[in-house]
């Protein structure tokens, strides 16, 4: 994606020199976010200085705060995942948990595509939501999800 494959094509949020922050192409919650460093990493902690990760953090933190702004949330969900056998590039997941989900269906549940299942977001949501992030990374501030844009 960070080459402009096109077949890799996600909704970017925000884009500095040093990080990305772009919209899951497969979400199993609504404005599910993927930080990642522009340049190739591969492990969280022993890739990263203490410095750079306190600013990959710091911007995981900024989306996390944005997103609880953009759409319904009880508890933002971070975690890093990957492997070296695929999808190596560090990445954190940055997803927000809507009010009323049972217990059950929380947590990993809540993240894993087999038991949550893909959600399907119309084209023309995914920009407003990707609008209202944009807004929000940029500026730091982001206007309450009742209000319309």
């Amino acid at each position: 994606m960070l080459a402009g494959d096109p077949e890799f094509r996600h909704e970017i949020v925000h884009r500095d020199e040093h990080h990305v922050v772009f919209l899951d192409r497969y979400p199993t919650l609504l404005g599910k976010l993927l930080v990642a460093p522009v340049e190739h990493r591969e492990d969280v902690i022993g890739d990263f200085t203490e410095q750079e990760s306190a600013n990959l953090w710091r911007l995981v933190h900024r989306a996390g705060a944005a997103l609880r702004q953009v759409v319904p949330t009880e508890r933002i969900y971070v975690q890093s995942l990957g492997s070296k056998s695929g999808n190596s590039h560090v990445h954190i997941h940055v997803a927000a948990l809507p009010p009323g989900v049972p217990y059950e269906e929380q947590q990993t549940a809540a993240l894993v595509w087999e038991s949550a299942g893909l959600l399907e977001v119309p084209a023309e949501e995914t920009a407003r939501i990707a609008g209202r992030l944009r807004a929000g990374l940029s500026t730091g501030r982001v206007r309450p999800a009742g209000l319309r844009d």
